[in-house]
């Protein structure tokens, strides 16, 4: 698919900003709201509220109720879904252009002016979702090393809070917390597809004219991510079949150009099918279904991370299976070829996912949220093209050395997991 003349981004009066970008030979349109606010802006006190906040957004306004949306989205054939993450919540929906209007006007309403009925529902819906990520492993054990990771920091909570903050946090508190982080200054309005960047922004002037709390809102100061982090292993005791294990450390912030280099890095590591950790510990010897490398990047910071869910017996070797391809990718780097494959996977996958209005209205949401320069396609493609193996070594070095690698995982014996560690870092163990 062509790349359009790129996207147009308005700033309103309120401070609220609008993005979109136009692709006129498709028949859809991808709109969502994007916030910035998530579980790093929460006190211990508050944890979960950013998530159920979301989920109470779905529960109705003054002018529709919540089947009055399940029926109008539905009627028009369309996708609507929110998500919350560590800094930002969005909500976002998918529909044909001939209902763009009325999406908007309901996806508004739900996001700028919820009336909070009918919460006590809700709250027994969220709580039953974390006793379900409860009972699912190999989610748990992301939080987990994110709080080997960062520690007592709002970015080592799990997003999905705490139950006993959800059963007694009062509807006073939820709105008032609304008004505060939902504030215009903290609001991007992004879209993708057949749609029309004038009309969008005059329909977000109507919707927000006078009808949101002021700028000087949403100034909540950020709590900064810890500059150094000392390696921790944490153990999260459950019965299961396998052990799901993770290692991670901290990674680079969301800004920072290297972002380029490590997902060319992470693709090498463990991000693909023809990755070392792939085929050394899933391919060749048969130690796991599941194992792959990911890294996040936040506003100040970012984590790396690698996951195994293996039984029991095989943990020892799968740690020494990653703790030698780590120690083989610092001492020998990324030979050509790795390095053309690894740079081809990428660009496929970007390119591929522009094809989806929806992959390119989160590109632009998000990016315009954390004030990310809007790279064009090409420019996305010339930074991966430029990656080069010392880049790779250098973060490498900086990121994946096995001394600096927290671990955690769930699973029946922390004896077994300790055990395991010292094929990766024996100081864990010794600690």
């Amino acid at each position: 698919m062509a790349d359009p003349a790129g996207p147009q981004l308005t700033e309103l009066d309120s401070g609220l900003r609008v993005v979109s970008e136009r692709i006129e030979t498709v028949r859809s349109v991808a709109l969502g709201f994007w916030i910035r606010t998530g579980s790093r802006d929460e006190t211990v006190e508050e944890a979960g509220v950013s998530h159920f906040l979301e989920h109470l957004l779905f529960k109705g306004t003054n002018r529709f109720s919540s089947t009055e949306i399940d029926q109008i989205f539905d009627g028009m054939g369309a996708e609507v879904n929110a998500g919350t993450g560590k800094e930002t919540t969005s909500v976002y929906s998918r529909f044909l252009d001939q209902h763009f209007e009325r999406a908007f006007d309901v996806m508004s309403d739900m996001v700028l002016r919820p009336s909070y009925p009918d919460i006590d529902s809700e709250r027994q819906v969220v709580i039953e979702e974390i006793a379900m990520y409860e009972d699912e492993p190999s989610d748990k054990v992301h939080d987990v090393l994110a709080e080997a990771v960062f520690g007592n920091h709002p970015l080592g909570r799990p997003v999905i809070g705490r139950a006993e903050v959800i059963a007694n946090v009062p509807v006073p508190e939820i709105a008032a917390y609304h008004d505060e982080r939902y504030a215009p200054s903290n609001l991007v309005l992004a879209a993708a597809g057949n749609v029309d960047h004038a009309q969008l922004v005059e329909l977000a002037n109507q919707a927000s004219d006078g009808k949101l709390p002021s700028p000087a809102n949403g100034s909540r100061e950020l709590v900064p991510a810890p500059a150094q982090a000392e390696p921790r292993m944490c153990f999260h005791q459950k019965q299961t079949e396998q052990f799901h294990v993770t290692l991670g450390a901290p990674g680079i912030q969301r800004g920072d150009d290297r972002r380029f280099a490590l997902r060319v890095l992470d693709t090498v590591l463990g991000g693909s099918t023809s990755s070392r950790l792939f085929q050394e510990v899933r391919e060749k010897r048969g130690l796991a279904y599941a194992v792959y490398s990911y890294s996040s990047q936040y506003l100040d910071s970012g984590q790396v991370g690698m996951y195994v869910g293996t039984r029991p017996d095989n943990v020892g070797q799968a740690m020494e299976v990653i703790g030698g391809e780590l120690r083989k990718l610092r001492e020998d780097g990324v030979g050509g070829e790795e390095l053309d494959r690894a740079k081809e996977n990428v660009k496929g996958r970007t390119v591929l996912s522009m094809e989806s209005m929806l992959a390119r209205m989160n590109r632009l949401g998000s990016s315009v949220l954390t004030d990310i320069p809007l790279l064009t396609l090409d420019e996305v493609l010339a930074r991966t093209d430029a990656v080069t193996a010392d880049d790779i070594a250098a973060l490498v070095e900086e990121l994946y050395d096995p001394t600096r690698l927290s671990a955690a995982a769930v699973g029946g014996d922390a004896d077994v997991f300790r055990r395991a560690l010292d094929g990766v870092n024996p100081e864990l163990v010794a600690a």
